[in-house]
């Protein structure tokens, strides 16, 4: 991977009547993401791939994550770095981090960068289908 300049996919689609466009861009020591709507981001959490506490006993065990598994792997740890003003707020950011970042562990066992993820979502509710379409989203361009 060359490390300039940084590789960037894009992918958009109305979700929920809404314009979403997501961003993936790697750096050599993060992999960014970016989900908008009407251009705002309001939210950014962080999730390390690179976990070296020996005391997690399911960073040993096989994965069995396939690109269908739709809850999160249980080692990663999201946490919030700017916005989240609200607990179901930060909550709900740090499932979609999760999420994200478990899609790319499953993609690639041997990734160790740290994933950030940027979220603008214009409604910040908790509907299935719409978690479910935005990651759908996102897996098309990691």
């Amino acid at each position: 991977m060359t490390s300039y300049p940084a590789s960037t996919r894009q992918a958009a689609a109305h979700i929920d009547g809404l314009l979403t466009d997501v961003t993936c861009t790697s750096f050599s020591d993060k992999i960014l993401i970016t989900i908008t709507q009407a251009g705002r981001l309001a939210q950014w959490i962080h999730v390390p791939l690179d976990v070296s506490n020996p005391t997690s006993p399911d960073q040993y065990l096989p994965s069995a994550m396939t690109e269908d598994t739709l809850l999160p792997m249980t080692h990663l740890t999201p946490k919030t770095l700017l916005g989240g003003s609200n607990q179901e707020r930060e909550t709900i950011g740090q499932l979609y981090a999760a999420q994200i970042a478990s899609i790319i562990a499953a993609k690639n066992p041997h990734e160790k960068r740290t994933v950030v993820v940027g979220l603008g979502l214009s409604k910040f509710e908790a509907s299935r289908e719409v978690f479910y379409d935005t990651v759908d989203l996102v897996r098309k361009c990691v």
